[in-house]
Protein backbone atom coordinates (compact mmCIF):
# COMPACT_ATOMS: atom_id res chain seq x y z
CA UNK A 1 0.00 0.00 0.00
CA UNK A 2 1.34 3.52 -0.90
CA UNK A 3 1.79 6.55 1.92
CA UNK A 4 -0.75 8.08 2.00
CA UNK A 5 -0.36 11.82 1.71
CA UNK A 6 -2.16 14.82 3.50
CA UNK A 7 -2.09 18.62 2.61
CA UNK A 8 -5.11 19.90 5.12
CA UNK A 9 -6.96 19.47 7.35
CA UNK A 10 -10.05 18.91 5.04
CA UNK A 11 -7.77 16.20 3.24
CA UNK A 12 -7.64 14.60 6.79
CA UNK A 13 -11.21 14.70 7.41
CA UNK A 14 -12.27 12.77 4.08
CA UNK A 15 -10.40 9.47 5.93
CA UNK A 16 -12.43 9.42 9.25
CA UNK A 17 -13.81 5.92 9.76
CA UNK A 18 -11.39 4.34 6.79
CA UNK A 19 -8.47 2.36 6.90
CA UNK A 20 -5.18 5.11 6.33
CA UNK A 21 -2.82 2.06 6.07
CA UNK A 22 -0.61 -0.89 6.84
CA UNK A 23 3.17 -0.66 7.14
CA UNK A 24 6.21 -2.98 6.03
CA UNK A 25 6.96 -5.58 8.70
CA UNK A 26 9.80 -4.86 10.71
CA UNK A 27 12.15 -7.39 12.41
CA UNK A 28 12.24 -7.72 16.18
CA UNK A 29 16.03 -8.90 16.73
CA UNK A 30 17.35 -10.22 19.70
CA UNK A 31 19.81 -6.71 19.22
CA UNK A 32 16.89 -4.88 19.48
CA UNK A 33 15.79 -6.40 21.91
CA UNK A 34 19.17 -5.83 24.13
CA UNK A 35 19.77 -2.05 23.00
CA UNK A 36 15.68 -1.62 24.55
CA UNK A 37 16.62 -3.26 27.60
CA UNK A 38 19.80 -1.19 27.81
CA UNK A 39 17.75 2.28 26.97
CA UNK A 40 15.39 1.66 29.49
CA UNK A 41 17.13 -0.40 32.23
CA UNK A 42 14.82 -3.48 32.03
CA UNK A 43 16.70 -6.36 32.07
CA UNK A 44 14.63 -9.28 33.14
CA UNK A 45 15.39 -12.14 31.41
CA UNK A 46 12.60 -13.20 29.74
CA UNK A 47 13.85 -10.54 27.31
CA UNK A 48 17.96 -10.79 27.29
CA UNK A 49 18.85 -14.21 28.65
CA UNK A 50 18.11 -16.23 25.64
CA UNK A 51 19.36 -19.64 27.26
CA UNK A 52 17.37 -19.25 30.28
CA UNK A 53 14.06 -18.20 27.70
CA UNK A 54 14.65 -20.94 25.80
CA UNK A 55 13.94 -23.76 28.77
CA UNK A 56 12.07 -21.57 31.86
CA UNK A 57 9.17 -19.65 29.71
CA UNK A 58 6.20 -21.43 27.62
CA UNK A 59 7.46 -19.41 24.93
CA UNK A 60 10.96 -21.06 24.69
CA UNK A 61 12.41 -18.09 23.19
CA UNK A 62 12.89 -14.69 24.57
CA UNK A 63 10.19 -12.16 24.13
CA UNK A 64 10.18 -8.42 23.24
CA UNK A 65 9.32 -5.77 25.69
CA UNK A 66 5.92 -4.68 25.36
CA UNK A 67 6.72 -0.92 25.43
CA UNK A 68 9.93 -2.02 22.73
CA UNK A 69 6.58 -3.10 20.82
CA UNK A 70 4.60 -0.03 21.10
CA UNK A 71 7.49 1.89 20.55
CA UNK A 72 7.99 1.10 16.90
CA UNK A 73 4.67 3.02 16.07
CA UNK A 74 6.14 6.27 15.43
CA UNK A 75 8.33 4.30 12.80
CA UNK A 76 6.22 2.22 11.24
CA UNK A 77 3.50 5.20 10.69
CA UNK A 78 5.86 7.00 9.23
CA UNK A 79 5.65 4.39 6.64
CA UNK A 80 2.02 4.97 6.19
CA UNK A 81 1.31 8.48 6.37
CA UNK A 82 2.90 11.77 5.49
CA UNK A 83 0.75 14.89 6.53
CA UNK A 84 2.18 18.01 4.98
CA UNK A 85 1.76 21.82 5.80
CA UNK A 86 2.58 21.37 9.60
CA UNK A 87 4.00 23.21 12.04
CA UNK A 88 4.33 20.44 14.27
CA UNK A 89 2.79 17.66 15.57
CA UNK A 90 2.38 16.51 18.65
CA UNK A 91 1.78 13.03 20.44
CA UNK A 92 -1.30 13.74 22.97
CA UNK A 93 -1.81 10.18 24.09
CA UNK A 94 -2.96 6.37 24.22
CA UNK A 95 -5.93 5.08 25.52
CA UNK A 96 -7.51 1.28 25.40
CA UNK A 97 -4.13 -0.09 25.01
CA UNK A 98 -3.96 -3.73 25.47
CA UNK A 99 -1.09 -6.13 24.58
CA UNK A 100 -2.88 -9.24 23.09
CA UNK A 101 0.48 -11.64 22.51
CA UNK A 102 3.87 -11.75 22.97
CA UNK A 103 6.32 -10.69 20.09
CA UNK A 104 9.61 -13.70 20.18
CA UNK A 105 12.52 -12.38 19.14
CA UNK A 106 13.24 -12.73 15.67
CA UNK A 107 9.24 -12.06 14.60
CA UNK A 108 8.68 -9.86 12.66
CA UNK A 109 5.70 -6.85 13.45
CA UNK A 110 3.75 -4.15 11.19
CA UNK A 111 1.05 -1.55 12.08
CA UNK A 112 -2.54 -1.27 10.82
CA UNK A 113 -3.70 2.09 11.04
CA UNK A 114 -7.94 3.39 10.70
CA UNK A 115 -8.76 7.52 11.54
CA UNK A 116 -11.13 6.56 14.31
CA UNK A 117 -11.80 10.38 14.55
CA UNK A 118 -10.65 13.77 13.42
CA UNK A 119 -11.45 16.72 15.59
CA UNK A 120 -10.63 20.53 14.49
CA UNK A 121 -9.79 22.47 17.86
CA UNK A 122 -8.87 26.11 16.55
CA UNK A 123 -7.16 25.25 13.62
CA UNK A 124 -4.95 22.05 14.97
CA UNK A 125 -6.39 18.48 13.83
CA UNK A 126 -6.79 16.10 17.26
CA UNK A 127 -6.80 12.68 15.06
CA UNK A 128 -7.09 9.64 16.84
CA UNK A 129 -5.67 6.59 14.90
CA UNK A 130 -7.15 3.38 16.14
CA UNK A 131 -4.24 0.93 15.48
CA UNK A 132 -3.51 -2.71 15.87
CA UNK A 133 -0.01 -4.25 15.89
CA UNK A 134 -0.18 -7.79 14.28
CA UNK A 135 2.19 -10.36 14.32
CA UNK A 136 3.25 -11.71 11.13
CA UNK A 137 1.92 -15.84 10.59
CA UNK A 138 -0.28 -15.32 13.59
CA UNK A 139 -3.90 -15.03 14.55
CA UNK A 140 -3.58 -12.54 17.72
CA UNK A 141 -2.12 -9.36 17.66
CA UNK A 142 0.48 -8.10 19.52
CA UNK A 143 -1.02 -4.89 20.82
CA UNK A 144 -4.36 -2.98 19.88
CA UNK A 145 -5.14 0.64 20.82
CA UNK A 146 -6.16 4.36 20.01
CA UNK A 147 -3.20 6.87 19.59
CA UNK A 148 -4.15 10.65 19.69
CA UNK A 149 -1.75 12.97 17.81
CA UNK A 150 -2.25 16.77 17.62
CA UNK A 151 -1.17 18.43 13.81
CA UNK A 152 -0.30 22.08 13.84
CA UNK A 153 -1.34 22.93 9.83
CA UNK A 154 0.36 26.12 8.76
Amino acid sequence: MSKVIINSYEEFEQLVGQQIGISEYVEVTQERINLFADATLDHQWIHVDVERAKVETPYKSTIAHGYLTLSLLPHMWNQIIQVNNLKMMVNYGMDKMKFGQAVLSGQSVRLVTHLHSLQNLRGVAKAEIKFSIEIKDQPKKALDGIATFLYYFN
